[in-house]
């Protein structure tokens, strides 16, 4: 056997590793009921930090679906950080506290939120809630997570969706079917397995006692999944709390489409890079399932590039067989091919047939070859700046 066919079959085992952690994750959420968390409202206090910057045309909406939510004990914190709209003064004239936070140097949602912790830890309260500013809460999510993060004794989060306006074309409706990948079938499976999920960046609710303990305070471009890489580390892995519903709208525009698709995809590849041999080498060590399984959630890369390196190293394999023929050039890709589909097809039967049609999902390919420039961007110019994408 030559050297080239040994380094083809030892590439397609390590892709099967993620292959196998996605279909286990489908068969998982499709087969076995979810736990149901209880809303007890019998938390002390709950105080809601919103990061928000330029969100005057929109953040009202999101406001309005969180105060009737409210207790008086509870309140919101509207942190308008780097604002030259009127954010600030839109949550204001709502009744709601909002602090203005300056620096252009240090930009990033992880800022603004370290900003609004010092606010609130005059008078802070039990559990903090983190929400975008861009979201809709649906009614009884606040009690829901507030309630199972008492009980737990760790963050948890809700199921966070983004949407399609009506009418879109193929290309967004497949996006929104990798979302619920990623943020519905995934984290629902992991949870049913009794095991915990990554963070979404919005419907996150921490112990305070607990979140004052992390540093917030970076331009990180995904914090909320370095987040939780956090917490695993410190023996609180989040939980996934599927009843409680967050949901908001993917942009219309293409170039924001772009740039936000760019720093989630630049991102999740970085921490993957950077965090992943770390969470799996100290969950080994301490011999802890729970982060080990985590580590196992974050080795499986974004559903277009999985999908992508899974076709490149089949395609490969088959000409290698071509060349000199081995069985497991052939068996691997059988393997490697036929769970990334089981895992898509279950995914798209039990929670995406509204979103997309069978037909329709065969154009898939097309779609992943379209985010092949961003893949390669990660490698000649990386995003590691945090950039707000521009709302509709």
């Amino acid at each position: 056997m030559t050297l080239l066919i040994c380094v083809l079959i030892f590439l397609l085992c390590v892709l099967l590793l993620p292959v196998m952690v996605l279909t286990i994750q489908a068969v998982a959420a499709h087969s076995m009921q979810p736990r149901k968390h209880a809303a007890s409202g019998q938390v002390s206090s709950v105080a809601i930090l919103i990061p928000a910057h330029n969100e005057a045309s929109g953040i009202a909406t999101t406001l309005n679906s969180i105060l009737p939510q409210l207790r008086l004990q509870d309140r919101i914190v509207v942190v308008a950080d780097n604002c030259q709209d009127e954010t600030a003064k839109v949550a204001k004239d709502l009744g709601v506290e909002a602090i203005e936070r300056h620096d252009t140097t240090k930009r990033g949602k992880g800022y603004a939120l370290d900003f609004g912790l010092k606010y609130i830890q005059e008078s802070p309260p039990e559990v903090v809630l983190i929400v975008d500013a861009d979201c809709i809460v649906a009614p009884g999510t606040i009690d829901l997570l507030a309630s199972a993060c008492v009980n737990l004794q760790r963050p948890v989060q809700a199921l966070y969706l983004m949407k399609n306006p009506p009418q879109v074309g193929l290309k967004a409706q497949i996006s929104e079917f990798a979302w619920v990948v990623r943020n519905q079938v995934r984290p629902l499976g992991m949870a049913n397995l009794g095991l915990p999920c990554q963070l979404m960046g919005t419907g996150m609710a921490f112990l305070w006692e607990d979140i004052k303990q992390v540093n917030l305070a970076s331009g990180h471009i995904v914090e909320d999944m370095k987040l939780g890489v956090d917490f695993a580390r410190m023996g609180k892995p989040p939980a996934f709390v599927p009843d409680a519903l967050v949901t908001s709208y993917f942009p219309i525009e293409d170039q924001a489409s772009t740039t936000q698709r760019t720093r989630w995809e630049h991102g999740h590849l970085s921490v993957i890079v950077n965090d992943l041999p770390k969470l799996a080498g100290r969950a080994m060590l301490d011999r802890n399932t729970r982060t080990l399984a985590m580590a196992a959630d974050l080795l499986v890369p974004p559903l277009a590039l999985l999908s992508m390196l899974c076709v490149l190293l089949s395609a490969l394999a088959f000409v290698g067989y071509t060349v000199q023929p081995n069985i497991w050039l052939l068996a691997l890709p059988a393997c490697l091919l036929g769970l990334l589909w089981l895992a898509v097809g279950l995914a798209w039967w039990g929670y995406a047939r509204h979103i997309i049609s069978l037909g329709q999902l065969c154009y898939v390919p097309v779609y992943v070859l379209a985010k092949l420039p961003i893949y390669l961007k990660f490698f000649v110019r990386r995003q590691v700046e945090w950039v707000r994408s521009k709302r509709d």
